[in-house]
């Protein structure tokens, strides 16, 4: 059974058939993604919507405690449902939020946009998981398939089967990682134009509040990531004790120094009284002028990275373009 498997797997015509199948699947996905896709941020608004519930949930949880401990009594009903089961059983279960999560952890997961207990839950039991998986992958191609290190010693593919299950465990973070770098990037992008929205809307006589709101709006089709911050933002300003706490938080998750620079502007003119007005404009061109600089520097970089690239690609084409019409002549002549 195992030797027909291996020739199955190693047969050319069943891997070409296999290839295409993955290709033809492929195409016909990405035509037909735009319009199964739905619209992401739709579906971004509404899990925002569910934090907001959360953020609202909390600060009236906070708000009946203190209540009750004042008066000895309780105004607010709040009834907790302790429901376990599935990944969050196995993650309860094993305590794996103790040994595989930190306050780091929380962070990361909300600078990649997974905010609440479910992606925690998920990332923990992934960690648990992958190893595994990992490791049984490579078990079945090196040992039972044996496609591969075929010809390496006994001691060697063990220890490649422990450096794939290495791989599995740190897998959900490097995945986190790439996501909270796109974020970051998107966010950075488009944060000059969210500061010249809001600049008008603060000038016209808004709120920042109403600012925030209406600028998710508008800045949701160039950037999904920022509108879902400023909603996100908007709903911890109304309800959050502290307006401080909304734009430390809000520099916290974005963590890019333009972002820190206006939430401490708009903290210190919720402190002072100062125009936002004039700090929103100064800090809207300083950042444009950040990211055409960040511009300029990868324009500068790129005459070293083509240097390696030009000598090995272009260079040889070159010469065969230009020696070769002479050469061919030399040859033709019966050489020199």
């Amino acid at each position: 059974m195992i030797t027909q498997i291996t020739e199955l797997l190693t047969n050319p015509s069943f891997l070409f058939a296999i290839f295409a199948s993955v290709a033809a699947f492929a195409t016909v996905l990405t035509l037909l993604m735009p319009m199964l896709g739905g619209n992401e941020l739709k579906s971004r608004m509404k899990n925002v919507a569910l934090e907001r519930d959360e953020i609202r949930a909390r600060e009236r949880a906070r708000l009946a405690a203190a209540r009750q401990a004042t008066t000895g009594r309780s105004g607010i009903r709040i009834d907790a449902k302790d429901q376990k089961g599935g990944i969050k059983g196995v993650v309860e279960g094993l305590d794996l939020k103790s040994m595989l999560a930190d306050a780091k952890t929380t962070e990361k997961l909300r600078a990649a946009g997974f905010r609440g207990q479910a992606p925690l839950n998920t990332f923990l039991f992934m960690r648990l998981v992958l190893p595994f998986v990992f490791f049984g992958v490579a078990v079945l191609y090196i040992f039972v398939l044996e496609l591969v290190l075929t010809e390496k010693s006994t001691m060697m593919k063990v220890f490649a089967c422990i450096v794939a299950a290495y791989v599995g465990f740190y897998a959900p973070n490097m995945y986190v990682s790439n996501k909270a770098g796109k974020r970051k990037f998107s966010i950075q992008r488009s944060w000059p134009d969210a500061l010249d929205l809001t600049l008008i809307c603060v000038e016209s006589g808004m709120s920042v509040e109403a600012a925030f709101r209406k600028v998710s709006e508008e800045i949701g089709v160039q950037s999904v990531e920022l509108a879902e911050e400023l909603v996100l933002t908007t709903a911890e300003l109304s309800f959050l004790q502290e307006r401080k706490q909304a734009y430390e938080n809000l520099a916290h998750r974005t963590d890019l120094e333009s972002v820190r620079s206006v939430c401490s502007a708009l903290v210190q003119a919720e402190r002072y009284g100062t125009p936002v007005g004039t700090a929103l404009r100064v800090l809207s061109a300083e950042s444009r002028e950040l990211r055409m600089t960040e511009a300029e520097k990868k324009a500068a970089a790129l005459p070293p990275k083509l240097t390696v690239p030009m000598i090995l690609f272009f260079l040889p084409v070159l010469f065969g373009v230009i020696l070769g019409p002479a050469g061919m002549q030399i040859a033709a002549k019966g050489g020199f």
